[in-house]
C-alpha cells in the first residue's frame, strides 16, 4: 500500500523541480509553523519547518507533535524547538562545506506566533508556559547562545503554512512556488 501511495505521488508531481538562485546574499533562513490540535483522534498538533537557501528548499518537515498542546503558543513553540534543532544542524553543515562566511552570524527562523517568538527570548514565565516539557527551554538557550534568532512573519508570508494545514489553492501554490519548488515548464516562459 505505501509503494502505491509513493508510486501516485511522483506520478503526480514528476513535472515539479525545486529551483535555486537570486539571492542577493547567501544565508540560510527557516520558517516554523503549527495547527493546533489538528489530529482529531489525539488532539496532538502538527509542526513543520523549511529552511531556504539561495531562494531554493534545503531542508523541510512535516510531523505531528509529540506531546498535547492546550494552546497556539505552546503548538508553535514546539515546532520552533523542532526547527531549532534543525536549524543548528544546519549552520554546522553550511560551515563545514565552507560555502559561505556569514554563517557565523545565527540562523534566521520566522514564527508567526508572537507569544512563541516572545517567549524564545525571554525569561517570562506563564501558567501556560510552565505545562511545557523542559527540553522546549532549549531554544531559548539557543537565541542566547546567538545559534539562531527567532523573528515574527505574519501569517500570509509562512511559507511553512502548506506542511501544517490544508490551505486554497491559490495560497497553497504561492507558498509553494517561494520554497523554490516550480512546474519544469514555468522555468522556461
Amino acid at each position: 500500500m505505501a509503494a502505491k501511495k509513493a508510486l501516485r505521488y511522483l506520478q503526480r508531481t514528476k513535472g515539479f523541480m525545486l529551483v535555486y538562485g537570486g539571492a542577493k546574499e547567501l544565508e540560510v533562513i527557516g520558517f516554523t509553523d503549527s495547527d493546533l490540535a489538528g489530529d482529531l483522534d489525539e488532539r496532538k498538533s502538527t509542526g513543520g519547518y523549511v529552511f531556504m537557501f539561495n531562494e531554493g528548499a534545503i531542508s523541510w518537515r512535516s510531523a505531528k507533535q509529540t506531546m498535547i498542546s492546550t494552546s497556539t503558543m505552546e503548538a508553535e513553540f514546539v515546532a520552533c524547538f523542532e526547527g531549532m534543532k534543525q536549524a543548528v544542524w544546519l549552520k554546522n553543515f553550511v560551515s563545514e562545506l565552507k560555502l559561505v562566511d556569514s554563517i557565523q552570524r545565527p540562523v534566521k527562523m520566522f514564527c508567526d506566533n508572537n507569544s512563541a517568538v516572545f517567549f524564545s527570548k525571554n525569561n517570562k514565565r506563564t501558567s501556560a508556559s510552565r505545562l511545557m516539557d523542559v527540553k522546549f527551554l532549549k531554544v531559548r538557550e539557543k537565541v542566547k547562545q546567538r545559534a539562531i534568532v527567532v523573528e515574527h512573519l505574519t501569517t500570509d508570508l509562512m511559507i511553512a503554512d502548506p506542511l501544517t494545514k490544508a490551505l486554497p489553492n491559490g495560497i497553497f501554490k504561492t507558498h509553494v512556488t517561494r520554497m523554490g519548488v516550480l512546474e519544469a515548464f514555468e522555468k522556461w516562459e
